[in-house]
């Protein structure tokens, strides 16, 4: 005694081509509107990131000279705040590390850059070259930290 239902054509009825088009329609226009603004915070995130990391590195840098009485040369660069200084009369005042791990890459995984003299009467220059791995820039671009002189 059961009845076998068929199915109404309404109700078999699925989405139709042009219906799926319209949504799709409508979802990139929304991604268009909102993905430009979603990807600004992303780039002004990373800006701050370098901006905060080259703040920590100036200042491991600065213990470092408290300790050995000299900053680093451009030749022994940000390595020394990691490893000891060659010259034995520097490597017993050296009480390093500085940093917990190695010298972290900027945000867009490129070295951070170290130079002597830095600008403005800055005893040393420590700075990101952006996003573009290029020295100037506009923008996210832009060469973040102490910077060199020129």
């Amino acid at each position: 005694m059961l009845r076998q239902f068929q199915a109404s054509p309404a109700r078999a009825r699925g989405f139709t081509l042009l219906e799926m088009l319209v949504v799709l329609a409508i979802i990139g226009l929304i991604a268009g509107l909102v993905g430009p603004r979603l990807f600004r915070q992303v780039d002004k995130g990373k800006t701050t990131t370098a901006t905060t990391q080259v703040k920590l590195l100036r200042g491991a840098v600065e213990n470092l000279r408290l300790d050995i009485g000299r900053y680093p040369t451009a030749q022994e660069g940000l390595t020394l705040l990691n490893k000891a200084p060659a010259d034995p009369a520097l490597a017993t005042r050296w009480r390093g590390p500085y940093l917990d791990e190695t010298v972290p890459l900027d945000p867009w995984s490129k070295a951070y850059q170290y130079a002597i003299p830095g600008r403005d009467g800055q005893p040393f220059a420590l700075y990101s070259l952006g996003a573009d791995g290029q020295p100037g820039g506009e923008g996210d671009a832009q060469d973040l930290g102490v910077l060199p002189a020129n």
